[in-house]
């Protein structure tokens, strides 16, 4: 009888093995799947990136129920992550926090994309100083509420709901501060702890809301501040033309209580504050920067609470209610944006200027311009013409008057209306208007309006 053996595992399965070009066929046929499936993915991933750009282009200027809270920064690593961990930490309420990095040197930039999406960001490619940084955060914000803080300040339990509560007592209040162991004026009270370690202990018992501890001010501190993101769109972005910080947050604070807003100190909620580190590390430069940001201040306001009291007089008498920073701006001047188009302002409404100008033309934000209601084009002729004209439609007196003291006014029909400094002369280029002198007796006949204020400062495309 003849035995056939059994094949052995191995011998079975390389007699399995298919021929090397069927092989090298298969391999072929994997590599090419391998392929097209990396071109559909690379395919699949360029069209969700485009539809995900397009999505955030859509929402863009979508809001949300909370709170936005805009940190500026510079060269302080160390305080910004403590003052990030504790609002973290300390806030319950829905938020989001956005910081805006002057150009630092010191990693705050690789600290904040290691935090991926816990905070929204921006680097500026230089030091733009605190109102700069505040107005870019101001743009990126998209909350119903919107809170300024100091990267060196540490917030404790309960700051937001406390703030928010006071806000939200009475729609008259404009902005709401809290009270600290370190500022000038009157938010600063006296604190049990040395070490920051103690603090929050301290505030957990101090930060119980209690309505009979808010406080009415002429001034809050910018080191934190809460607000609505409709006072944002009445008041605008903060004056550039404060260099690197200090007077920029009295400056906001003028032109919220020019609008008929008030101020108040809640003095049921606390947070600690290191204190103007940022400024005191400019060292010899600091007093250059405080004094230089100071006689701005005063060169554009010079007294500005009469101002203010002035403009509340004016609107109670007149019932006014509701009205924003264009109240208080000029008619008959051009003025810019983003873009290329340029508006003339006149009668209440903006007009796109058709043809090219040979006038001066106010650079302003678009949130400024969009105020003015839009209206039918006009002729860069007819625009120049009314730029230069003394006289309206019906003959009525419109122009500016000097009288013999130096007091500036825009007459504007019937109404007569101080340009307050200098600044807002030529802020609106008005200084190259032609004027004419008049006596007191004369400008007696017109009806006082509304002052004229100088636009805010901008350095950056807003």
């Amino acid at each position: 009888m003849k035995v056939i053996k059994a094949s052995s595992p191995r011998t079975r399965r390389a007699s399995a093995r298919p021929p090397a070009s069927r092989r090298a066929r298969a391999r072929g046929r994997g590599k090419t799947r391998t392929a097209t499936v990396a071109k559909r993915f690379e395919e699949g991933f360029g069209e969700g990136y485009r539809e995900g750009v397009q999505a955030g282009l859509h929402s863009f200027a979508t809001g949300f129920e909370g709170t936005s809270i805009v940190i500026p920064t510079y060269n302080q690593l160390d305080m910004l992550r403590q003052c990030i961990a504790s609002i973290m930490d300390n806030t319950d309420l829905p938020y989001e926090i956005i910081v805006v990095d002057n150009a630092s040197t010191d990693g705050t930039a690789s600290y904040l994309q290691m935090l991926g999406g816990q905070v929204r960001y921006r680097t500026l490619e230089a030091n733009k100083g605190f109102s700069g940084a505040v107005n870019v955060g101001l743009m990126m914000a998209k909350g119903s509420t919107i809170v300024l803080l100091n990267n060196d300040t540490v917030v404790a339990e309960r700051w937001l709901d406390n703030l928010l509560a006071c806000l939200n007592s009475d729609p008259r209040i404009g902005m709401v501060g809290p009270v600290t162991n370190y500022i000038s004026g009157e938010q600063q009270i006296e604190v049990p702890y040395a070490d920051i370690r103690d603090m929050p202990a301290f505030a957990r018992e101090f930060n119980r809301s209690n309505p009979a501890l808010w406080r009415r001010t002429d001034r809050l501190v910018g080191f934190c501040v809460l607000f609505r993101r409709e006072l944002f769109r009445q008041v605008g972005y903060f004056d550039e033309g404060f260099e690197l910080g200090n007077f920029e947050d009295d400056d906001f604070c003028i032109r919220v209580r020019m609008l008929g807003r008030s101020l108040v100190i809640a003095r049921d909620t606390f947070i600690h504050h290191y204190g103007s580190v940022s400024m005191k590390a400019l060292g010899d430069r600091f007093m250059l920067v405080n004094d230089r940001n100071q006689h701005y201040f005063l060169d554009k306001w010079l007294n500005p609470y009469e101002w203010i009291h002035r403009i509340l007089q004016l609107t109670d008498e007149s019932g006014r209610s509701g009205y924003d920073m264009a109240a208080l701006f000029p008619s008959g001047v051009a003025v810019k944006g983003l873009g290329a188009t340029v508006y003339w302002i006149d009668g209440g409404v903006r007009r796109p200027v058709e043809g090219v100008l040979s006038i001066p033309i106010a650079r302003l934000s678009m949130v400024d311009i969009q105020r003015w209601p839009a209206a039918e084009p006009i002729s860069a002729v007819e625009a120049e013409r009314r730029w230069l004209a003394t006289e309206g439609p019906n003959r009525e007196p419109q122009g500016l008057v000097r009288l013999p003291g130096g007091a500036i006014f825009l007459i504007r029909g019937r109404t007569a209306r101080r340009v307050i400094s200098p600044s807002a002369l030529e802020g609106w280029h008005l200084h190259e208007k032609p004027f004419r002198e008049i006596e007191p007796e004369e400008l007696a006949e017109f009806e006082e309006g509304l002052p004229v204020i100088a636009p805010p400062q901008l350095r950056q495309a807003l």
